[in-house]
């Protein structure tokens, strides 16, 4: 089952709603895809949505390590020794995860198809489905009660709320949603650094009564001593994104005491389907929950997230709607979503359809 043939090619995506995090906001996404060929007419795909502010790969450099890496690391090489060229993949193109990302799910891919099952029963199923969250960018109350309300009218029973820039409206956002959404909506923050230690406590205190599932990345990305001085019932509920990229930060996170208890896996930060697996035994091992997360990608990379994500015994939580914002894709298929919950389709490897 050799690579005969290899190719990839950039992607313009815009955004069907456009959102704002605490340090930009987004209209519209590059995703770089790749797909092979193999001698038996199989073929398999995978996308990269690299992100500069968290992981230091631009777009430029990820789709420079493919240009040099792609072809002499896959053509030729046997799919079934996937183990082998990931481990190549990881040596030749450390400082680009996205690249190697995007070349990982190829791989999983092809190999899922040629084993004829989905993805995740390769990898060893553990859950059968769980829900993900939807994200409502930082905006005024008023459009994010706008939002949150479609959003609990589509099925879904998670929100995900961007905050991190000014804590008054913060906390009077998620007051008025809270109120809004009653109290069988759940709710999670995401604050993406936006937050000193000072205003973070500050902020626990006066969200008590908001019942919040969890608080993702309250600190600066290198501020762990800053999340030491925090109680353990607030690292407990606290969630590490960009302090987390590899496996590495895994387990140099995983020493007690925790400065987070939930990790948020995304493909694009630490290098694909392997190595976020990789991540998530370190976690299962340390009793650290797992998300999984992503940033604005194609269905073809939320798809080898989720059949990861489901392969993971630590996984309590998906944060999973990078695609579901996109204006168009390049496939269909991947996955479904009914009343919120997630779950991959019952077709080989990825489950995903050219368009």
């Amino acid at each position: 089952m050799k690579i005969v043939k290899v190719k990839y090619w950039t992607e313009n995506l815009d955004l069907a709603r456009p959102y704002t995090i605490a340090y930009k906001t987004i209209e519209a996404v590059e995703n770089i895809f790749v797909q092979f060929e193999t001698d038996d007419g199989a073929w398999g795909m995978g996308a990269a949505s690299p992100g500069e502010s968290v992981t230091g790969e631009s777009f430029d450099d990820c789709r420079g390590a493919l240009e040099e890496y792609l072809e002499p690391l896959l053509l030729g090489k046997d799919v079934r020794h996937i183990k082998a060229v990931c481990r190549k993949l990881e040596e030749k193109m450390p400082q680009a995860p996205a690249a190697r990302a995007a070349i990982d799910m190829a791989l999983h891919d092809a190999l899922a198809k040629h084993l004829d099952v989905p993805l995740v029963e390769m990898l060893g199923r553990v859950h059968t489905s769980l829900p993900t969250s939807i994200t409502i960018g930082i905006k005024s109350a008023e459009e994010s009660l706008a939002e949150a309300q479609e959003y609990i009218d589509r099925g879904f029973q998670i929100l995900k709320v961007k905050i991190g820039k000014s804590l008054e409206e913060d906390l009077e956002v998620l007051h008025k949603l809270r109120e809004k959404a009653g109290g069988d909506i759940a709710i999670r923050v995401d604050a993406n650094q936006g937050y000193s230690a000072e205003t973070f406590t500050e902020f626990v205190e006066k969200a008590e009564a908001l019942d919040l599932e969890f608080v993702e990345q309250p600190l600066a990305a290198d501020n762990i001593r800053g999340m030491h001085l925090l109680t353990e019932k607030v690292r407990q509920g606290s969630a590490a994104d960009e302090s987390l990229l590899n496996a590495k930060d895994a387990l140099r996170l995983a020493h007690a005491p925790h400065p987070f208890g939930i990790y948020n896996i995304k493909l694009m930060k630490c290098g694909g389907v392997a190595a976020g697996l990789a991540m998530g035994e370190i976690a299962h091992l340390a009793g650290i929950d797992l998300m999984w997360g992503c940033m604005d990608e194609s269905i073809v990379s939320i798809a080898a997230a989720l059949h990861a994500a489901l392969a993971s015994p630590a996984t309590r939580y998906l944060d999973l709607d990078g695609s579901l914002d996109l204006a168009r894709d390049v496939v269909k298929g991947g996955f479904v979503i009914k009343d919120g919950y997630m779950n991959v389709l019952d077709k080989p490897g990825l489950g995903i359809e050219r368009l």
